[in-house]
């Protein structure tokens, strides 16, 4: 199974001397194609640094962190944001939605940074906000979205472009019951499809949709579990 992220040693510190904070130690840790990992931990167990890393917003210390195939370390700026454009698609935990933006007009945002044009831009955010349910509220403005309405924009903004890996940062975390399984079964659809999801939760009943949970404390993996539920999204 092609391995679309891995870790190689990788760390992360800040500072230098006695005020050196490492937020990450040395980690391996591969995530297959149509795999879905769970990161969980308590706060300041390195989860949100390790997902950063991924994503390309930070890059490691030391070691090497590979994106479907590609160094994170040594891309350029510009590298790293074509990267985030094309590859990785990243669920913030505020979600980052523009207020005086549509659903569709958000969705299309990274297309047209890639410089897609207009009208095929808005009508791949069109596709991608009906594949999580949303087509009918395409020209809404997030004040006029539900929470979990909210949060399915973001997702598919992530995955917009045909990107095949999707970064999720407690994207349940302000969602009722039935939000948050709606927003799960995205992801496992997502990871069913031969994409691959990492997902930091602190919510138990989430992390079971994956196939396999890590857990961090003071920055190391400390245990790792393979979920033997059935991964369906029906």
């Amino acid at each position: 199974m092609t391995t679309l992220v891995q870790l190689d040693g990788a760390a992360r510190w800040f500072g230098s001397g006695h005020t050196e904070v490492v937020a990450l130690h040395p980690t391996d840790l591969q995530v297959a194609a149509g795999e879905l990992l769970a990161v969980m931990g308590p706060s300041g167990s390195g989860k949100t640094t390790l997902l950063s890393l991924v994503g390309g917003l930070d890059r490691p210390s030391r070691g090497r962190v590979l994106v479907d195939g590609q160094d994170i370390g040594a891309l350029n700026a510009n590298g790293l944001a074509v990267l985030r454009r094309r590859t990785v698609g990243y669920v913030f935990q505020d979600l980052n939605l523009i207020a005086g933006l549509t659903a569709r007009e958000n969705v299309a945002i990274p297309l047209e940074l890639d410089g897609r044009r207009p009208r095929e831009s808005r009508r791949a955010a069109h596709a991608a906000l009906a594949s999580v349910g949303l087509a009918s509220l395409a020209d809404r403005f997030p004040d006029d979205l539900s929470g979990g309405e909210q949060q399915r924009v973001a997702i598919a903004r992530a995955l917009v472009g045909g990107r095949r890996i999707l970064l999720a940062d407690e994207p349940t975390g302000a969602l009722d019951s039935i939000a948050g399984e709606s927003v799960m079964r995205l992801l496992r659809t997502h990871c069913n499809e031969g994409g691959t999801g990492i997902l930091v939760t602190h919510d138990a009943a989430h992390a079971a949709w994956a196939d396999r949970v890590v857990f961090l404390r003071d920055g190391r993996i400390v245990d790792e579990a393979r979920s033997t539920a059935r991964h369906d999204a029906a």
